[in-house]
């Protein structure tokens, strides 16, 4: 687990550069692992947040068919899940309905709620609603605006989801801001704030000789076979 200095330290940086470093400390992970569609996001000016993840299934478009007794032990269970192990942590939620968004799950209440309970954010294809009066600082990456929560509820939880191409396992290290989200290999967390400091110094370099008068393919050419290509 990372300590609160190393999130923060994620943090500072802006997912796409985190992309950027996986490819450099784990070239297997090119071409997954991250998300691959557009999200709605409810504060475009926050920073990037960094937690572990707490992952389930949701419906909405038609009622569970559990008992009431049983709707309110899944949903108490659900909550649990959410309240447990390391944090901070993000809420990672698979709307499989065929109509994904029919119904929110989030709103003024979910979103206290989760944060109450150490959550930071939420990463979903589904819906959310009530955005004037979400809790402060509770960053949200979602599918669609919606109206209703019409009979939405939780299927499955604590399992590994799919959200917009990426997928999640309850634990992962996950990073996300305006441009989407990745999961964090744990075994290179600690390695990538170092790989971003490189990086950053060699396109530094690179923008710096293209805005440069002379600037041409010969040195372009002669750049990158010093760091490599970008």
């Amino acid at each position: 687990m990372l300590n609160q200095t190393e999130l923060d330290e994620l943090a500072d940086i802006d997912t796409p550069t985190i992309c950027n470093a996986i490819e450099a400390v784990a070239p297997e992970r090119r071409g997954w692992g991250y998300t691959t569609d557009p999200f709605f996001v409810i504060d475009r000016t926050a920073q990037a947040m960094v937690g572990y993840a707490r992952t389930a299934t949701i419906r909405s478009s038609q009622p569970s068919g559990r008992t009431t007794e049983a709707d309110a032990a899944s949903r108490i269970a659900y909550y649990r899940h959410i309240d447990e192990g390391d944090e901070p942590t993000i809420t990672v939620i698979e709307d499989v309905d065929a109509h994904v968004g029919f119904g929110a799950w989030w709103g003024e209440v979910h979103s206290n709620v989760h944060k109450g309970l150490g959550s930071i954010g939420v990463v979903t294809n589904g819906s959310i609603r009530d955005l004037d009066d979400w809790a402060d600082g509770f960053q949200a990456l979602a599918g669609s605006v919606a109206t209703s929560h019409a009979w939405v509820h939780e299927v499955e939880y604590a399992i590994p989801v799919t959200v917009h191409g990426m997928r999640v396992a309850p634990g992962d290290l996950v990073h996300a801001d305006v441009h989407g989200a990745v999961v964090i290999p744990h075994e290179h967390a600690r390695e990538i704030p170092a790989v971003v400091a490189r990086q950053r110094e060699q396109e530094s370099t690179l923008i710096k000789a293209s805005q440069a008068e002379g600037f041409s393919a010969d040195v372009y050419e002669k750049l990158i076979n010093t760091f490599g290509p970008h």
